[in-house]
């Protein structure tokens, strides 16, 4: 018999420019969730480096204005390098915790930022990412886009977890990778808050026979330090994002959330037998995928800009 396993959604507001502030809070989130059982924690998107909700960055169309320059250049330095400082502290904590993490972040790389969620396991610290594919809207001003190569499942013993980043979510295809490597802790980091999300959520895990896990941050604009441009309003106790964080079963069945009242670990057991009990009358990429009519090609591979003769082929 397959145990049952308590996982938990984080919904906290990060600390913006203060990254280290914000890996300290999710180490100590990480260490109160552990501490209440849970094997599993996933994280709001960019929570680490934090979500620039309101702000233009100075760039109507066709101008880039020096205050959105220096806005850039504060959103840079406060995003975090996978060896830096901020990866230590949570990959501590999370060993202390013996506790798979999947947490959102905000990548430097080089003179670009990826949104990207990153994957902690308790014995082996960060085990891999995975880079936004597409960056909504006014997003694709800051951030990169992401590749192929990162949107891997890892093993745990309750089951394979794999995430997918906001309105990525909305790709059909994207899913439908997933679902191909057997994902069944399906985790949804966001920043969206709207009550249209939890129904796209319930309907994922049903599509997918899948556990979803979303979780997204409640924050309030009082954590901006100085002045923040906001389509909200001006008033410091705004709610900038108010939440919605919930865990579903693979029928649908909303175990926890969504949760509006402010900053909370959400908790539920799932039971990894749900996953197999679900495909019984649905499995979309085994006997309900039609192959003869439908087939899904995914380029996997590394896109870099320069690639030296000497490592074509490599690898």
């Amino acid at each position: 018999m397959v145990a049952r396993w308590k996982v938990a959604v984080a919904q906290f507001g990060s600390i913006p420019d203060d990254p280290i502030a914000s890996a300290r809070k999710a180490a100590g989130i990480i260490r109160q969730a552990a501490s209440e059982g849970a094997k599993l924690v996933v994280f709001p998107e960019a929570f680490l480096g934090g979500y620039p909700k309101g702000a233009s960055f100075g760039c109507p169309v066709g101008v880039r204005k020096p205050e959105g320059r220096q806005a850039y250049l504060q959103y840079y330095n406060a995003a975090i390098d996978l060896t830096g400082t901020e990866i230590g502290i949570v990959t501590e904590a999370i060993a202390a915790a013996e506790i798979f993490v999947v947490i959102g972040c905000i990548e430097r790389d080089g003179g670009t930022l990826y949104c990207t969620a990153l994957f902690f396991d308790g014995k082996n610290g960060l085990v891999g990412k995975h880079r936004k594919l597409m960056p909504t809207a006014g997003e694709r001003l800051i951030w990169g886009f992401g590749d192929g190569s990162t949107m891997s499942v890892f093993d745990t013993p309750m089951g394979r977890v794999g995430a997918v980043i906001c309105w990525e979510n909305y790709m059909p295809m994207l899913r439908m990778h997933m679902y191909s490597q057997g994902i069944s802790i399906y985790c949804a980091p966001t920043a969206d808050d709207r009550d249209s999300w939890l129904p796209s959520m319930r309907h994922i895990a049903l599509e997918g026979r899948c556990h979803v896990l979303t979780a997204c941050q409640y924050l309030t604009r009082d954590a901006y330090p100085g002045d923040h441009e906001s389509s909200l309003g001006n008033e410091p106790d705004t709610v900038m994002m108010r939440g919605g964080s919930a865990i579903i079963d693979p029928l649908g069945n909303v175990l926890a959330g969504p949760h509006f009242g402010g900053e909370a670990i959400l908790y539920a057991e799932i039971d990894p037998d749900d996953v197999q009990r679900g495909k019984f009358d649905f499995d979309v990429v085994g006997h309900y995928g039609r192959p003869d009519i439908f087939q899904l090609t995914v380029d996997d591979r590394p896109k870099n800009t320069v690639n030296p003769l000497s490592t074509i082929g490599k690898g």
